[in-house]
C-alpha cells in the first residue's frame, strides 16, 4: 500500500476514533487530540488535572478503541520498581524464572505518578526511552506499540514527589485538563446518571498503529518548518541567540533538543490526521504549548508576578 493510501486510511480511522471516544468522553477535545497525536508519534503523555475530570476514564476509553493490551498501575508511596518491571523468582526446579510486571503491555496508565518515590519513578525511564527493561542484568524488550499515559493531580502536594526534569522530558506532551463548560457538564451528568453503558469497539489494530507511526516518520518536512521549530525551542533558553526579554526575565532553564524533535514529530502527526502531505508552521504552533510547557522552568520572579508558562510560550510565536 502506498504512503498516500495509508494516509487516507489514517485520516478515516482518526475520525472514527474521535467518534467512538465521544460515546463516553464529553468535551476535552484538545486533550484527546494530543493523546492521539502522541500515540501516532510514538510518544508518551502526562495528563494534569484536578480530581473528577475523567483523566483515568479518557485513557481507559482510548485503550479500548485502539484494541491494545492495557494495564493500570496505581502509584503509591510503597510501590517498588519490581512491582512495575517484574522480578525473578526461584521455581520448583531451582532455576530463576522472570515474572513480567505490568509494564509489559501496550498502554500503561501510570495513575498519580507523583505519589511514588523517585526510585520507583525512575523505573519507568528506561522503559519510556529505550522500550526495554533491565532486571537482574537481563534486558527484556517491550511490546510494540508501547505508550505511557501518566496522570497527575496538581493541587494535592502533601505526600507527593514531583517528577524530576529528566523524567518530565521523556513525556512528549504535558496535557492540561480543564473544567468542562456548563453545557458539557450538563451532558456529562445526563450521560453518567442513567443505566446506559456504551459499548466501545476497537477501531485500529496494533499493526495499523505501527504502520501509522512509520508513515509519520516518513512524512517530509520543509527546511523552513524545521528551522522554525528549532528557533522556537532556542527562544526558550535564557541568554541564547534568539531569546526574548520575557524569557530572559522569567525563565531559569529552557527546553532541550528533544523538544525540537518532538515539535517536528507532533507537527507531522497533526498534519497527517488532517490529510496533509507535509506539516507547516501552523502545525508546529498547534502542538507547541503541550510540548514546551513542562520543559521550561520559571524563576521566582515569574511566580511572584503570576506569569504563566502559557503566556511565555505564546509570546514566542
Amino acid at each position: 500500500m502506498s504512503d498516500v493510501a495509508v494516509l487516507k486510511v489514517l485520516v478515516e480511522k482518526h475520525g472514527l476514533l474521535k467518534k467512538e471516544i465521544g460515546k463516553v468522553i464529553i468535551g476535552q477535545d484538545e486533550a484527546i487530540d494530543h493523546i492521539l497525536l502522541s500515540i501516532l508519534s510514538g510518544g508518551h503523555s502526562l495528563l494534569i488535572g484536578v480530581p473528577g475530570l475523567a483523566k483515568t476514564l479518557i485513557v481507559q476509553t482510548i485503550s479500548k478503541t485502539l484494541g491494545l493490551d492495557f494495564k493500570r498501575i496505581q502509584f503509591t508511596p510503597d510501590l517498588m520498581p519490581s512491582d512495575i518491571l517484574g522480578s525473578e523468582i526461584l521455581d520448583e526446579t531451582n532455576h530463576f524464572k522472570f515474572i513480567k510486571g505490568p509494564i509489559f503491555s501496550n498502554i500503561i496508565l501510570a495513575d498519580e505518578i507523583n505519589r511514588t518515590p523517585p526510585k520507583t519513578q525512575a523505573a519507568l525511564l528506561e522503559a519510556m526511552q529505550e522500550r526495554t527493561v533491565t532486571v537482574a542484568g537481563h534486558h527484556h524488550k517491550l511490546a510494540k506499540p508501547f505508550f505511557v499515559l501518566a496522570t497527575q493531580n496538581p493541587i494535592e502536594q502533601e505526600g507527593t514527589y514531583p517528577l524530576p526534569e529528566a523524567q518530565l522530558d521523556r513525556f512528549m506532551f504535558s496535557i492540561q485538563l480543564d473544567y468542562p463548560s456548563f453545557d458539557e457538564e450538563v451532558a456529562v451528568v445526563k450521560s453518567t446518571t442513567n443505566d446506559e453503558n456504551p459499548v466501545l469497539k476497537p477501531i485500529v489494530s496494533a499493526d495499523e498503529i505501527n504502520a501509522f507511526q512509520h508513515l509519520i516518520r516518513r512524512i517530509p518536512v520543509a527546511d523552513n518548518v524545521i528551522e522554525y521549530a528549532v528557533k522556537l525551542v532556542s527562544k526558550t533558553r535564557p541568554k541564547s541567540q534568539y531569546s526574548t526579554n520575557i524569557v530572559n526575565n522569567y525563565i531559569d532553564w529552557g527546553a532541550g533538543p528533544r523538544a525540537s524533535q518532538n515539535l517536528i514529530l507532533g507537527a507531522k502527526a497533526n498534519a497527517a490526521v488532517k490529510g496533509k502531505y507535509s506539516p507547516d508552521i501552523e502545525d508546529v504552533q498547534a502542538v507547541a504549548y503541550s510540548i514546551l510547557k513542562h520543559r521550561i522552568v520559571r524563576n521566582y520572579k515569574a511566580e511572584a508576578e503570576g506569569i504563566s508558562e502559557k503566556e511565555i510560550i505564546e509570546s514566542l510565536f
